[in-house]
């Protein structure tokens, strides 16, 4: 007789994963938030882009009616060990002030978690991949179907201007054709920091 899944649905895996990753945040005296809603869905922008895909998104608390922080993993991941790392990477940005963006502190502690990579799409590291290995088999098959982004029923934007902003440097903006976006990849900002797309 086959054992049942420990978890029926996505929130619930992600949950517990959010409850064993609180103890690594106290070791780099980082405190999670005490309410932390998190599931699958899409962010707010980038979330079907070709290239730069926002695969996780952290709203802060002042954007809950309740003051809860919202945590959202893209439905287009359905590897269980890149949910945890991308989880791990909101979770930094949950422990830390809304204004910090990928620098800094952030930085800091993403790394002394195991992040590697350029802070704005980070990866575990050898270190934290051998540690997600053991919390898989804690919390069992992630169960999710991943989505397709090429059969998204979104249509592609066509000859409209995207507008695209410098979020973690100078606040920048401009303006950028999507035939640029694909053949060149997304804009920097006077500073060279990576400029993204913007509602």
């Amino acid at each position: 007789m086959t054992k049942p899944p420990l978890h029926s649905t996505r929130e619930s895996w992600l949950s517990a994963a959010v409850s064993i990753f609180r103890p690594w945040f106290v070791e780099q005296e980082a405190t999670l938030p005490a309410t932390i809603r998190v599931s699958t869905g899409f962010p707010s922008v980038r979330a079907l882009s070709d290239r730069n895909r926002a695969i996780g998104q952290c709203w802060p608390p002042d954007s809950s009616a309740d003051g809860s922080v919202h945590v959202f993993i893209s439905p287009v991941l359905g590897d269980a060990s890149r949910v945890a790392d991308v989880l791990i990477h909101e979770l930094c940005h949950a422990a830390l002030p809304k204004d910090v963006g990928h620098k800094g502190a952030f930085k800091r502690l993403a790394v002394s978690l195991g992040l590697t990579g350029k802070m704005t799409a980070t990866d575990a590291g050898p270190e934290l991949k051998k540690k997600l290995t053991g919390v898989l088999k804690t919390l069992g098959p992630y169960p999710h179907a991943m989505l397709d982004p090429k059969k998204s029923p979104v249509k592609k934007q066509g000859t409209r201007l995207l507008k695209v902003e410098a979020t973690d440097c100078c606040k920048y903006v401009a303006r950028i054709t999507r035939k640029w976006v694909d053949a060149e990849g997304w804009p920097k900002c006077p500073h060279g920091e990576d400029m993204l797309q913007v509602q």
